[in-house]
């Protein structure tokens, strides 16, 4: 087959459909929602009963296999906002979880109930982070132990900034099983619905992503059945054995789903940078200073054609680790953090470079851009802050233990 970067039909339509879901119901609720500082849960249902939100249609994204129809989607959505498109996607990391460890047959039982349904959808949460252990995942102190007698396991723990979190209909929980063995010795846990002893913190108060729920999570003796452990104790079992007797191991519960995770957020920073880069474009062509546009400016004009190429060049480097992880080729190189680093970067570089050209108008809230720049700066911070995915791809590329 010859080489092409066309989109296929159904890739275009997919871009089609999205950006006018983001245009019509997106961006007309972005400011109204960013001031409430909830969960957007109208048009989280608006996006259920149109089919953009649930099982079906992430399968359909997951099954494409360039890789880069999830990111198509991602892209058009966070252009529209990206609190309201987090407030529709953050379900997709705990899916990411249950994905990247689960069985089959767990992925059939849980994914589904991750979204609910179109007359009553549903969040999901995946909960990593914790107050001591944010990029340091080996840190990690929520523990879960095995009550053979009544194959159940036992969480306890604290878990911050658990998107979604207390509010999910299911959440996934990364906990360790042998501390001894560092993040080696951690399993992912599916907890069910309404499972005593878990307990979501008030919603925190964030610069962005306002529209997207944010709380710490509280596990107190948590008991979930045996088969709620992804994977299967079998197969937790036998990694456990293998890293006892120095064997390298594959199977890290939290590392595994930011790896599959990382175009993905880095398609939703890329969204971010397009929609200020457009807007500051489009003010540019229409503002006049001193008898003419700005945009004739070279300050202007040079500092847009920088943010242009730099999107084209991201977009490509996002797909690139996309196509490598949906066809299970290895980030030699650490492609998967290059495409999130880069992302995120050029988001807050290009957000910021969009109130620079508006000037006053673009530090009040009468522009988007200010929303934007907000938005922005979380994505140099979690999944990984940019410092870690550099120390990813130093190590990738160096065979080097860097510290």
């Amino acid at each position: 087959m010859a080489f092409s970067l066309e989109l296929d039909q159904d890739q275009k339509d997919l871009r089609d459909w999205v950006h006018g879901f983001a245009v019509d119901v997106v961006r007309p609720a972005a400011a109204e929602w960013d001031e409430r500082e909830e969960t957007p849960w109208p048009v989280i249902r608006e996006a259920a009963k149109i089919g953009l939100y649930g099982f079906e249609s992430l399968a359909e994204l997951f099954g494409d296999p360039s890789g880069i129809s999830l990111q198509i989607a991602n892209e058009e959505l966070f252009w529209g906002d990206a609190g309201i498109g987090m407030a529709l996607f953050g379900t997709s990391l705990a899916v990411a979880g249950i994905f990247s460890s689960g069985t089959p047959d767990q992925l059939a039982e849980w994914v589904p109930q991750c979204f609910g349904d179109e007359d009553d959808p549903q969040v999901a949460a995946f909960c990593v982070s914790e107050p001591q252990a944010g990029s340091d995942v080996a840190a990690m102190r929520t523990r879960a132990r095995y009550d053979e007698a009544k194959d159940e396991w036992v969480i306890s723990g604290q878990k911050a900034w658990i998107t979604n979190g207390g509010i999910a209909n299911v959440h996934v929980v990364v906990a360790s099983v042998d501390p001894a063995l560092g993040s080696r010795g951690q399993a992912a846990f599916i907890v069910p619905p309404d499972t005593p002893g878990l307990e979501g913190a008030k919603k925190i108060r964030k610069l962005g992503l306002r529209a997207s729920h944010t709380a710490d999570v509280f596990l107190d003796d948590v008991r979930v059945p045996g088969h709620c452990l992804l994977g299967g104790k079998e197969k937790l079992d036998a990694r456990l054995a293998r890293v006892r007797e120095g064997t390298r191991s594959s199977g890290q519960a939290a590392m595994s789903t930011f790896e599959v995770s990382r175009p993905t957020v880095g398609a939703q920073a890329l969204g971010i940078a397009r929609a200020a880069y457009e807007y500051a474009l489009e003010y540019a062509g229409d503002r006049e200073a001193f008898g003419r546009p700005i945009i004739e400016n070279q300050a202007i004009a040079f500092a847009l054609a920088d943010l242009r190429t730099e999107i084209e060049a991201c977009r490509l480097l996002i797909w690139q680790a996309s196509w490598m992880a949906r066809n299970d080729k290895v980030f030699d190189a650490g492609q998967g953090s290059m495409s999130k680093l880069r992302a995120g970067e050029l988001a807050v570089c290009a957000s910021e470079k969009a109130i620079q050209v508006l000037g006053g108008a673009g530090y009040s809230r009468e522009h988007p851009v200010e929303r934007m720049y907000r938005d922005a700066k979380i994505y140099t911070i979690f999944e990984g802050t940019s410092e870690i995915q550099r120390l990813v791809i130093a190590r990738a590329i160096s065979g080097r233990q860097i510290r």
